[in-house]
């Protein structure tokens, strides 16, 4: 009997995935059949269908981890210990010289090895 209520859940949510399609789908349609009204109007619409469309799928299973996965998301965003406007400055300022002296570097190698070519195959004179 188990088995049962976990296909009839499957099958209400493969139906209701598919309503939440077809309420997207209906929004895009009517996006453009309504190429008349004003641009705002039919946002508002638009963003109405996704938001059903949305509503409609939270209520299935992968929808309802779906959402779980973002609140966990969220909670984790709030632990994180973010640096000081300070910090962030001097991280930059160390970075920044890094690359400088690597590009630095990097152009001497390469004026070197220009110099090194010209001169063993006699161009450079």
């Amino acid at each position: 009997m188990n088995a049962k209520t976990e296909a009839q859940g499957s099958m209400m949510d493969t139906v209701k995935l598919m309503l939440a399609v077809v309420i997207i789908i209906s929004g895009i349609v009517g996006f453009y059949l309504l190429d008349a009204q004003p641009v705002w109007v039919r946002l508002l619409g638009l963003l109405a269908a996704v938001g059903a469309a949305i509503f409609v799928s939270l209520q299935t299973v992968k929808g309802r981890h779906i959402a779980e996965f973002f609140t966990a998301a969220h909670t984790e965003v709030r632990k994180v210990v973010w640096p000081s406007r300070q910090e962030t400055l001097q991280t930059t300022l160390v970075i920044f010289i890094a690359v400088l002296l690597t590009s630095l570097f990097l152009w001497g190698v390469d004026s070197l090895l220009f110099v090194l070519v010209r001169a063993l195959t006699g161009q450079g004179v």
